[in-house]
Formats: structure tokens, C-alpha cells, sequence
């Protein structure tokens, strides 16, 4: 049904006006009204952005404005096609919100002046929607991560529409295509909805997009195996089309919610979804150099390159601009006229003004449980033995627990959470999915929090979204195939970087990593399994607000997990093993050592307090072999005195706790690893990640560095350490060359312990190959 005229008209007064907006932007530095003749001196000098994606965004927009005047949805859009931001920008102005937080941008000619001249200029206006654009919670540069973030968004946000607009290229990627079963595990009962628009404009920078050559039917078959209802939008009446399916999606979303809510009949929900088809840079340049442009790639980026310098292309430029009549949209003082505005909600509904855009205006804290009822007795250390993992999601279960009414904690894992030994937290919730299950399924539920998936990349993005929107999370993986969302973790930091400058962002909960199953106890699985690469790039990349944590024991991992929990604006990774293993401090003990990041273990060895050398570690599995090399030396070379120093914290400026690293304060780092001893450090990760931390540090010569060094393969445990030199052995034969070095009355000690651990080392090897497991020494 065609919509009404002075509806219609609107719609085309409306995209007129923004779309101008959205033009100009790209090319003009002044004469931003075109109340003068347009010419070159009127152009950038730098023609930057990207014009293809912005009159689609547009149109969705203005659709959503309307949808929005009519019915006052709480609405949240999600942009994922790249550098759509002169869109945004030009409707954010247009709804007034971009003038309301920066009034150099207010609705008049000397802020749209304003707005066409800062985009993409140096410093200010960038042509993504970042941070600093209000409403925005994903910048999309990278593309596959707006319809995972738009999950994320929609989770236990009952009353909140996340519309998220998907580029057709961007639905060529991998993170967007296992996006889609998001709708999976989305509870209308207890959480929102999100309507997906796959904007296809039919090309990428230089070809064709998969989804334009698709039919209507093989599209809707796709989708509707996806589980999603499908409308199409691409006939000659587009905005008539759009409207209704607009409308038509709005009423399907409260339907299904109405009867998830009203009662308990437990029901596949299928969401709608919409495909508008439209030329990619619609409304602009037709042709230019006798070729085509729009409805071509030719119009992704910059259709007319050479306006300042061809009279053609000038001419071309002032016929496009022209086209929109802006003369007609605007008054003497560039003010749109009301009849430009009618249908452009006001206030609150605006989604430029969404509040869960700006999470940390409705971030709460979490209730946490008391640890004393969860922590370890330890009366002997390392007399004890237990998970560390399992310990710790004793914690994680009885804050689902504790925070059940506020519904604001969610644990996402890819199929591992069993597997990594964090199976207490099924104790209080328990996996969501809502397609149907078999009788024999297990430890599922329509309501459940633990979010499992075997898509990495859906995690982040389902976790990203939660967190930019006030809640709070951690994301346990195997260490291995943590860097399968590297490079999201990489733009979710330059987006918390940019966010933490502008003062009306407030701080938003930490995201939070559990790295497990890691690669020292892969020997099962083999080399594939034993990548410990994460580490090292959160930490070379991320300054201040990242660190990362290597908790020794169950105690350790508790207090861990409480301290991330409690910290905004953070990427926090926490390495921990799943093995039982043996358990070294008290909780209070524990909370001692997590302020500063290190520890001095006295028990470990009788002479720490005038050590002739330093034995150190980070890592559960290195922090056993760090003491029982210290037990061998003990044994070996009764004079040997060794100091044992745990590290349990690792950031980019150091070692120990990110608000007082020991690398900035000498003083401090000599306390607890003296000012002129060697160091034997054992490394849980790459050795070069300490290596990199202690450069420029004045102990820098006098370190010596084991950790992981790429050798693996299906093995023994132990095999491991000894494959990469981490084993007590090597320890302790580097430890007591390395005394012997700068003290010659150590040599025939050296002597003593370098003939007694290549002599194990020797044991070692045969002894797998004949029994195919550890020694009993050694286990």
C-alpha cells in the first residue's frame, strides 16, 4: 500500500537534507549552503571519506525516525558498513543531538558550516562512527562485529530495539556470518530484539558483492534457515515498501515478546529481518568520464576525485549538490524548515540520545559473595592440591547467584566451559538456547547465562556489546585459540582508548579474559593446541588499561577474578591452568600479593633474604617448576642462597600491579629482586614478552629468560618443560651458572647440580620413550 503523500513527501524532504549534508561533507570547506557560486577554492584540499554507503543509511534512518515517531520504541542503531559516519552525522545533526553535546554542531548554518568542514579533517571529525558520535557503540572499521554487537546490546535489555545495519560486504566475513545463529540464544521473555537490515547496495571497493548476485528466493531461503522472517525492499516505491516493512517487523518483534511473556509456552521464536536493495551511492553522481557511478563501486568511496582541478568534474559536483535543493529544506539562517523535521522524533526516543549507548551511566557494580567462604584452608604450602579454574568459578557461580534480580553478569565460552573445569557456575544458571532440544540434552535452558557458541568472534562481539552497554562479563577460551579475536580485542581498545577522552563517556566494566587450558598442558593435543601469543600482543599494544594476571594457585585466582570484575575501563587476561595443582597461599596472603602484582615466597628456600640469585616465574605451571628448582638447588647446593619472587601481574609498563609497576620504581624492583644478583626468570608465554618489559630496566643484563619457545608436539607433560628448557632442571642448572658467574665459589656446586640434572634429563628422555609417561620424580 502506497504510503499517504505528505508522508511520502517527507521522506523525500528528509533524504534530501541529509543526504546533502552527507555530500558536502566530503568536498566543501566553505560555501556550505551553495549560496555562491561553487568554486575550487570552496573544495578541500584533502577529498576524503567514502560516499557509496551513505544514502542507504539515510534512508534506514529516516525509516527508523518514523517508526520512532509513531510508536516511541526504545531504538539503538548498530552501523556496520564502513565509513557510513557523514550519514550518522548529518542525521544526528538533523535530530539535533550531535549540537546538544557539541554546540559548535547546533541546528543552524554556522553549525552545519561546522559539521561540513571538521569531517574528516585533522583531529577532528573521523569518517567511522566512533566514539565521539552519541548513539554509537561500535565504530566498524573492521568489518563482521556490528549483528554480534547488536546481540550483545539486545541481552536482558527487555524494552530495547537494536536495529543493526549489515553491509552486503560486510556479510561476506566470517565473524558476520556465524553472527546470524545469534538469534539462537536471544530470550524474548527476558531480553530485547534485534532487527537486522542487510543493506544491499550490490558492491564492495571494486567488485560485486555474493549477496547482490543472490535471487530474492535464494536470499529468503538463506535467511529463513537462519530462523529469521524475511522483506525485501527494492521495488520503484521504495519508501512505501520500507514503511510497511518497517511496521510490519516492529508489530512481528512485540508479537513474539507479547507471547514469550504473557506465558510459559516455551516456542521457536523466528525474528524479522530486512534486505533493502538500493544503487550503492544512490542519489549521487550517474555517470562521470563516460562511466557509470552510482549502482557502481565506482561510488564506494569518492565519485569525483579531481573537482578542484577539472572543470567537469567541478560542474559535476555542483550539479550533484544541487540536485538536493537545499535552498528549499532550509530558512535565511540554515535552519531546516519544520516540514523537513516532522516525523524526526524529539527528546529521549532519539537514537542519538539511546542511554544504553552510553553504558556507563547505567553500569552498577556487581554484588560480590565473600571469598572467605570460598577460599582454600592452607596450612603447609604446596601440601595441597586443586583446580584453580574450578576454584574460581565457584566465585563466578555465586555471583549469577547474587545478581540474579539484576540480570547483569553473562560468562561467554565456545564449548569449553565443562572442559576448562568451570562446571560449578552450572550450579546457578545454566546454557541458553531456544531451538528445540533433545530429552538428552543437558545443562540447557530457555534462561540460561552461560554463553556457549563455537564461534570466537560471536563471543567477543555478544561481549563487547554487553559491556559498551552497562553490564558485565569475562570470556573464558583455550589459551591457543585466544587470538582468533586478536585483532577484535584490537579495535575494542582503540575504541575504549577514544572513549575514555570524551567526558561524557563514562567508564564502562572491564573486559574480561580467562586463558585456559593452556598450552603446557596440551601435550594431548599437540602443537596446534599450544600458542600462548595473546599475551604478548595485549600487552604490546594496550598501555595503561590492559593487564595481565598469572595467578599462581585457587586463592590467587580468586582474588583475580574479584579485582577484574571491579575494574572499568580495563582489558584484564587472567592465565590459568585447569590441572589440579598444588596450592601455595592463604587468601590473605593472596589479596597481599595482588596489589602489588608480586611476591617474595620465603618457605620456598632458607636463604632468601642475602640470595646469590633470583629464581622467578609467572604462571601456574612455571611457578612449580621455579620452586621445585629451588628445592633441587636446596638439596644440590646447600650454600647457594635463593631468593624466590612470584610475579602475578604483568602489564605493558612492567612487572607487578598496574598502579605501581616495579619496572618505573628501581628502588621497589631492587627490594624484591635485589639491585645486582642474577634472575633466572621462567615465563609462562614467549620469552621475548620479558624480555621486551625489562628493556631499559638497569637489571636488564643480568636476566636470563626461559618460556615457551615454539617446540611441541604430542607428549608427557613434563616433556613440555623440558622440550622448551622451563623444566626444574634447566632452572636450576642456569640458576647456578649463572651464581657461579659472577662468584667462583660456587663453581664446584655448579659442577654438582649440572652432572645431577643432565643425568634426570637423560632418565627423563628414555623413560618416556620406554613408558610413554612422566617419571614418578617428576609428577
Amino acid at each position: 500500500m502506497a504510503l499517504p503523500k505528505n508522508i511520502h513527501d517527507w521522506f523525500s524532504r528528509f533524504l534530501r537534507y541529509v543526504d546533502y549534508i552527507a555530500a558536502a561533507e566530503l568536498y566543501l570547506k566553505d560555501n556550505y549552503l551553495l549560496r555562491e557560486e561553487l568554486k575550487p577554492e570552496h573544495i578541500k584540499d584533502r577529498i576524503l571519506g567514502h560516499w557509496g554507503t551513505v544514502p542507504g543509511l539515510n534512508f534506514i534512518y529516516a525509516h527508523c525516525n518514523y517508526l520512532i515517531s509513531k510508536h516511541k520504541p526504545e531504538m539503538l542503531l548498530v552501523v556496520g558498513p564502513g565509513h557510513g559516519a557523514p550519514a550518522i552525522l548529518a542525521s544526528l545533526f538533523a535530530e539535533k543531538t550531535l549540537g546538544e553535546y557539541y554546540p559548535a554542531y547546533r541546528r543552524d548554518a554556522k553549525g552545519m558550516g561546522s559539521l561540513i568542514h571538521d569531517f574528516s579533517w585533522p583531529g577532528m571529525l573521523p569518517s567511522h562512527v566512533c566514539p565521539n558520535v552519541p548513539g554509537s557503540i561500535l565504530e566498524g572499521g573492521e568489518l563482521g562485529y556490528s549483528l554480534s554487537t547488536a546481540y550483545g546490546a539486545a541481552f536482558d535489555n527487555p524494552n530495547l530495539i537494536v536495529t543493526c545495519v549489515v553491509g552486503d560486504g560486510e556479510a561476506e566475513s566470517g565473524p558476520l556470518a556465524a553472527a546470524w545463529h545469534s538469534n539462537k540464544f536471544l530470550n524474548p521473555r527476558e531480553s530485547g530484539a534485534v532487527l537486522p537490515i542487510l543493506h544491499d547496495n550490490g558492491y564492495k571497493i571494486s567488485g560485486p558483492t555474493i549477496y547482490s548476485a543472490m535471487s530474492d528466493k535464494e536470499l529468503k531461503n538463506l535467511f529463513n534457515g537462519f530462523g529469521y522472517e524475511v522483506k525485501i525492499v527494492e521495488g520503484h516505491d521504495k519508501h512505501s515498501e520500507m514503511a510497511a516493512a518497517m511496521e510490519w517487523a516492529y508489530t512481528s518483534i512485540r508479537a513474539i515478546q507479547k507471547k514469550a511473556r504473557s506465558s510459559n509456552e516455551e516456542f521457536k521464536p523466528i525474528w524479522p529481518m530486512l534486505i533493502l536493495r538500493s544503487p550503492k551511492g544512490w542519489s549521487g553522481v550517474k555517470k562521470a568520464g563516460g562511466k557509470r557511478i552510482e549502482g557502481n563501486f565506482r561510488a564506494h568511496g569518492i565519485p569525483l576525485q579531481d573537482v578542484k582541478s577539472s572543470p567537469e568534474s567541478l560542474e559535476l559536483l555542483k550539479g550533484w549538490l544541487e540536485s538536493y535543493k537545499l535552498h528549499e529544506l532550509v530558512d535565511k539562517k540554515g535552519r531546516p524548515l519544520p516540514e523537513v523535521l516532522t516525523f524526526v522524533p524529539t527528546g529521549k526516543v532519539r537514537m542519538g540520545q539511546n542511554k544504553h549507548a552510553i553504558g556507563g551511566n547505567l553500569r552498577k557494580s556487581l554484588s560480590m559473595p565473600s571469598l572467605s567462604k570460598l577460599a582454600l584452608k592452607i596450612k603447609v604450602p604446596g601440601e595441597k592440591k586443586d583446580r584453580n579454574t574450578e576454584v574460581g568459578s565457584r566465585l563466578l557461580r555465586d555471583i549469577f547467584k547474587k545478581n540474579a534480580r539484576a540480570k547483569n553478569f553473562r560468562f561467554m565460552c565456545p564449548d569449553e566451559t565443562g572442559s576448562n573445569k568451570m562446571s560449578p557456575m552450572f550450579e546457578a544458571t545454566l546454557r541458553p538456547f531456544m531451538w528445540p532440544l533433545k530429552e538428552h540434552d543437558e545443562r540447557m535452558s530457555r534462561d540460561g547465562r552461560v554463553m556457549e557458541i563455537l564461534s570466537e568472534h560471536t563471543l567477543q562481539g555478544w561481549l563487547q556489546g554487553y559491556l559498551l552497554t552497562g553490564r558485565h562479563g569475562m570470556f573464558a577460551t583455550y589459551e591457543a585459540f585466544a587470538p582468533i579475536v586478536a585483532s577484535m580485542v584490537d579495535q575494542y581498545a582503540k575504541f575504549l582508548k577514544q572513549a575514555m577522552r570524551i567526558s561524557w563517556r563514562k567508564p564502562v566494566s572491564s573486559l574480561n579474559y580467562v586463558l585456559t587450558s593452556v598450552g603446557w598442558r596440551q601435550e594431548h593435543n599437540g602443537f596446534s593446541h599450544q600458542n600462548p601469543s595473546f599475551i604478548g600482543g595485549v600487552l604490546e599494544k594496550h598501555g595503561q588499561f590492559s593487564s595481565v594476571y598469572f595467578p599462581p594457585d585457587a586463592n590467587s585466582t580468586l582474588v583475580t577474578f574479584e579485582d577484574c570484575l571491579k575494574r572499568t575501563n580495563a582489558i584484564n587476561v587472567v592465565v590459568v591452568g585447569k590441572q589440579p595443582m598444588p596450592q601455595w597461599l592463604t587468601l590473605k596472603e593472596a589479596r597481599a600479593q595482588n596489589k602489588v602484582g608480586v611476591g617474595m615466597w620465603k618457605f620456598v628456600h632458607p636463604g632468601w633474604a642475602k640470595p646469590d640469585v633470583v629464581l622467578s616465574s609467572a604462571g601456574d605451571y612455571m611457578t612449580l617448576e621455579a620452586i621445585e628448582a629451588a628445592r633441587l638447588l636446596a638439596e644440590l647446593a646447600p650454600e647457594l642462597n635463593v631468593r624466590y619472587v612470584n610475579v602475578s601481574e604483568l602489564t605493558s609498563l612492567g612487572v607487578g600491579d598496574e598502579r605501581h609497576p616495579l619496572s618505573l620504581n628501581q628502588k621497589e624492583f631492587n627490594k624484591y629482586f635485589t639491585a645486582d644478583k642474577p634472575i633466572v626468570f621462567n615465563f609462562h608465554g614467549y620469552p621475548d614478552v620479558i624480555r621486551r618489559l625489562f628493556w631499559g630496566n638497569a637489571a636488564a643484563s643480568r636476566v636470563s629468560i626461559h618460556g615457551y619457545s615454539e617446540e611441541g608436539t604430542t607428549t608427557t607433560p613434563f616433556d613440555m618443560m623440558v622440550r622448551n628448557k622451563t623444566s626444574r632442571f634447566h632452572l636450576a642448572m642456569d640458576a647456578v651458572t649463572q651464581a657461579a658467574s659472577v662468584n667462583k665459589k660456587f663453581a664446584r656446586s655448579k659442577k654438582n647440580v649440572l652432572k645431577y640434572c643432565e643425568k634426570m634429563l637423560t632418565k627423563h628422555d628414555k623413560f618416556i620413550h620406554e613408558n610413554g609417561r612422566d617419571m614418578d620424580e617428576v609428577m
